[in-house]
């Protein structure tokens, strides 16, 4: 019996044909082939049958979806960047689609402690077994390079000549100057606040909009998203009561921006994201004022006036595009963003529909923040909570991988939490691990010590650091209230 893994085949591979469904460009394409293949042949492996015809032919798959990639530039380097994979100059990732295979990547890559794997023409079958075993092997788990030092073992014995893998600190990253960060980040924020306070007074009053400043405005939030998500996501825990409507519809567009960073999107797709959160609730600026600062429950006719926000707001973005033009994706999402994915939310609908994906990014976006915030009619709930909530209770009507790309975004314990670490200091949430192995241990700005003296200093801290023994050397013990301790997060990412 001939091998089935040699010679032409009649049909594509299962990799392959995804690939061809994408519409993506030559670029995207091989590097979404590599992708899969990756993911494919870690999956395999992982299994445990590694001498089997599938096996092998997963092997083979990710050797030509590499080689395809080395042809023009002659070599291949996947890196791990921000929490996001790079093929050459290449994203990996693009798309709903890609999403598992992405995170089943880079976690393993983050736990065998890999920031980097260097390919140069032409590695052999043997030697692609021998990196997927590395990489899915018990000596990778050891922590922040534990599996390029294998590696090294194996180049040393001349057992690998043409794979490389090296560790994140070796990559070569260099952070930008975290007071700077923080100093573009506050006026960012600061500026898309005023603009959109202007946006909504002048809808309110008639006016017409300066959408060029909404614009501009937009665009210095997407900038800052990816150059570094977490100094925009930290002004999100900004609480001011008199300018939510305006601040909410901030944070919503952060969120989205961010979550469509880690979804794939690209730049240009996050750029009309974007102005759909931004514009989401412009509805809002004409329901009358004293039902939205009603702190008592609605009547039946007052919940309808609220609940037409998004019909009015889908109105009026249609006005604006008399005044420069707003894509059409954000009146769908201001008519869509309550509706729910099993549209059991508002506004009816006539006829079955599925609401677009900006629509349920946003659905999520929007539902955090105002949950998060104290309103008129509610108090705030604590941010681990309502991500709990959001991703236990499928009755809500959240999409369930958006919900899962917000909390690989906030973490367990989202930016702007404040925390009560096992050594009795007070700590907030600055960011996410970004090994996602370690989703329940952030990076956190301490900022008591253990006798309760203010820190000035307030120094950075990984919880997923370990002493000598393996034991951690910080653990959170619980979520408390800042008011309790009189502690103003915004002022540790302003």
């Amino acid at each position: 019996m001939s091998d089935p893994t040699e010679g032409a085949r009649p049909t594509p591979t299962p990799v392959e044909e995804s690939v061809h469904a994408s519409g993506s460009t030559d670029a995207e394409s091989a590097a979404r082939r590599l992708l899969l293949g990756l993911s494919n042949a870690l999956r395999r492996f992982r299994s445990g049958s590694m001498q089997t015809a599938g096996s092998r032919k997963a092997v083979l798959e990710l050797a030509a979806a590499a080689e395809a990639m080395m042809a023009d530039a002659g070599t291949l380097e996947v890196r791990v960047a921000g929490g996001l994979l790079y093929a050459n100059d290449v994203r990996l990732g693009h798309g709903l689609d890609n999403y598992v295979a992405l995170g089943h990547v880079l976690s393993t890559l983050q736990r065998a402690g890999v920031g980097r794997i260097r390919c140069v023409p032409s590695p052999s079958e043997g030697e692609w077994k021998t990196l997927l075993t590395i990489l899915l092997g018990p000596d990778a788990g050891g922590g922040r390079g534990a599996a390029p030092e294998v590696v090294r073992r194996h180049q040393s014995g001349g057992l690998m000549r043409h794979l490389f893998l090296d560790a994140p600190s070796e990559v070569g990253a260099v952070a930008p100057d975290e007071a700077v960060r923080r100093e573009a980040a506050k006026k960012t924020y600061d500026h898309s606040v005023a603009v959109t306070r202007e946006l909504f007074s002048g809808t309110r009053m008639g006016r017409a909009a300066n959408l060029k400043e909404v614009k501009h405005a937009l665009q210095s939030i997407v900038d800052q998203v990816l150059d570094n998500e977490t100094s925009l996501a930290g002004l999100s825990a900004l609480k001011g009561y008199d300018e939510y409507a305006f601040t909410h519809a901030v944070n919503v567009c952060i969120f989205c921006v961010a979550m469509g960073k880690r979804l794939g999107l690209s730049k240009a797709q996050l750029y009309d994201l974007g102005m759909a959160a931004l514009v989401h609730d412009l509805g809002m600026s004409r329901v009358p004022a004293e039902i939205l600062g009603k702190g008592s429950a609605l009547t039946s006719d007052e919940r309808t006036a609220m609940e037409a926000h998004t019909w009015l707001g889908a109105l009026s973005i249609f006005r604006l595009r008399d005044f420069g033009g707003v894509p059409y994706r954000s009146m769908i999402a201001a008519y869509e963003h309550h509706m729910k994915v099993d549209l059991s939310g508002y506004p009816d609908v006539v006829r079955p529909r599925s609401p677009s994906i900006f629509s349920r990014i946003i659905a999520v976006a929007d539902a955090f923040d105002a949950a998060t915030n104290t309103r008129a009619y509610t108090a705030a709930r604590p941010a681990d909570e309502v991500l709990g909530e959001f991703w236990e209770d499928r009755s809500l009507g959240y999409d369930p991988v958006v919900v899962k790309a917000l909390i690989n975004l906030l973490g367990i314990y989202p930016v702007g939490t404040l925390v009560i670490l096992d050594t009795m200091e007070l700590a907030i949430v600055h960011q996410a691990n970004p090994d996602t192995l370690f989703i329940h241990r952030p990076i956190v700005r301490v900022i008591s010590s253990p006798d309760g003296v203010w820190l000035d200093d307030a120094p950075l801290v990984d919880l997923a650091e370990a002493d000598g023994q393996g034991q951690y050397r910080r653990s959170i013990i619980k979520v408390t209230d800042p008011a309790k301790y009189g502690v103003q997060v915004s002022r540790y990412f302003l």
